[in-house]
């Protein structure tokens, strides 16, 4: 993975770093411990009496859903495998114990009640959503495969100068624009690449090296939030708010960026100014040297012609007709037909974040297929709820969750909860919005949560460049995260109430 990226180097350390945290030996006996526990809830709540639940006429299938829920949970949270792992075992688990596919004595729906169907769990894997995501790999592949990502970043940071403050901004705006549209990792690498120079400048005793180490993560979390591609919790809610069979919203890109992009700037023009105060510059200039060149020929220009399209596609999914969805597999067919993505290049793709992705998917499909979410509406006064403690109580937990675990899982998890929590609410959500607002305000607190090296990938690469402490990683992300949070809950609050959602 990630073998045609700029700063692979890096990235490998990261990774060593975070296998290293999770899967020390001296933490053996603490994961048993933690499998323990795991297999301990799920087989109480898949053998438990089912009036135990307190839910009415809650099915067998309805009570296995519920464990299998509590299993992701667990493992996300505890992190005893990868991510993905957890949702390949997930997808697997509901495809024999509550589908019509599944082991034989399960087929009586008298006694266990209807059964899922095999298709639809397995459909998810092939979500209109997951077709974003590949699309969005598909583009950055391609992006880096011609050395376009490394021209733009020329021409975009070329009118900062060689000011050390204003280069500073250069990169975290550049980084941001880039996230957008390219996985956070990928940019967050190729960008530290491109400081490695730069740092060689700057006086080892001198603070100015932290605040652009710093400022790549913290532009490449931020960043994520200003498009649906731009981070799978983007992702993820907009499946929520756009499904046809609950909220059905019909939320586009370009919607989605009218509001989100402009929080993006200005959060990235506070980092700057948060920047620069903690960690002060004593060398005043900066001689800024990209190496890399766009590559000539039929293919460069395809890829800047399609990649060009898409984006202006994507802004314009309103006025076209085209969703998001459908838009993101036009550079793939393109790029496939004129060779310009092979099959090697294929394997570039971050399947891992898919599957994970999937296994949320899934889980929300088990939710609602089952006919749980259903039952527990009618069976929970969702109605009595404060409007204002859900969105603050649904950003607190995924925000200090995505700081410890993958804050796709986190999303994963929290996303078809609030949708159904949401849905039985109704109208009360109207004076903080409605349900955009929680939402969209809880992929926000996905993306500001970074304070920790293993946060994020963008802090582990950051962190890996041994130029940054942890206590300096975790002041700024604390600081960033809960600006992030306050003005992104305010705007998309603002938003809803005046019916831009």
């Amino acid at each position: 993975m990630l073998t045609n990226y700029r700063g692979l180097h890096l990235v490998q350390a990261a990774r060593n770093l975070r296998h290293n945290h999770k899967y020390h030996p001296s933490n053996a006996t603490l994961r048993l411990i933690k499998i323990f526990l795991v297999l301990l809830v799920t087989l109480t709540l898949w053998f438990m009496p089912t009036d135990w639940f307190g839910i009415n006429n809650l099915t067998i299938i309805q009570q296995r859903v519920i464990a299998i829920f509590a299993f992701a949970t667990l493992m996300w949270i505890f992190e005893i495998v990868s991510s993905w792992a957890t949702s390949v075992a997930v997808i697997v688990i509901m495809l024999l114990f509550c589908t019509d596919s599944g082991i034989l004595p399960l087929v009586n729906e008298e006694e266990v009640g209807p059964l899922l169907s095999y298709k639809g769990v397995m459909a998810t894997f092939a979500d209109p959503v997951i077709m974003l995501f590949i699309g969005g790999f598909v583009l950055a592949i391609a992006a880096t495969k011609t050395g376009l990502d490394a021209q733009l970043a020329r021409i975009l940071l070329r009118p900062f100068g060689t000011r050390s403050e204003m280069v500073l901004l250069g990169f975290l705006l550049v980084t941001g624009l880039f996230s957008m549209f390219v996985s956070n990792t990928a940019t967050a690498a190729m960008m530290l690449t491109f400081l490695t120079p730069v740092f060689r400048q700057l006086p080892p005793e001198g603070k100015g090296r932290v605040a652009l180490a710093l400022s790549i993560p913290i532009a490449a979390n931020l960043g994520g939030m200003g498009t649906p591609i731009g981070t799978p919790p983007n992702n993820i809610a907009l499946k929520y708010l756009n499904d046809p069979e609950g909220l059905n919203m019909n939320l586009g890109f370009g919607q989605w960026m009218m509001f989100m992009f402009p929080l993006v700037i200005i959060l990235l023009f506070i980092s700057w100014m948060i920047l620069k105060k903690m960690f002060p510059f004593t060398q005043k200039t900066i001689e800024l040297n990209i190496d890399g060149e766009m590559k000539k020929g039929f293919h460069a220009n395809v890829v800047i012609v399609t990649f060009f399209v898409t984006i202006a596609l994507w802004l314009t999914d309103r006025f076209t007709g085209i969703n998001a969805n459908t838009v993101a597999m036009i550079p793939f067919c393109i790029f496939a037909l004129t060779g310009v993505i092979t099959k090697r290049d294929l394997e570039q793709i971050n399947w891992s974040v898919i599957w994970m992705v999937a296994g949320g998917f899934a889980l929300g499909y088990g939710l609602n297929k089952s006919g749980l979410a259903e039952n527990a509406i009618e069976s929970i006064p969702f109605d009595t709820f404060s409007p204002l403690l859900i969105l603050i109580l649904g950003g607190a937990i995924c925000y200090l969750l995505s700081n410890f675990i993958s804050n796709s899982a986190t999303a994963a998890l929290l996303m078809p909860i609030l949708a159904i929590v949401c849905g039985a609410m109704g109208d009360k959500l109207d004076p903080i919005g409605g349900t955009a607002t929680v939402l969209i305000g809880v992929a926000i607190a996905a993306s500001s949560a970074m304070i920790l090296p293993i946060s994020t990938p963008p802090n582990a690469l950051a962190f890996s460049t041994n130029l940054v402490q942890q206590k300096d990683m975790a002041k700024i992300g604390f600081i960033m995260g809960m600006i992030s949070m306050v003005l992104g809950f305010g705007l998309v609050y603002l938003m809803g109430i005046i019916k831009v959602l």
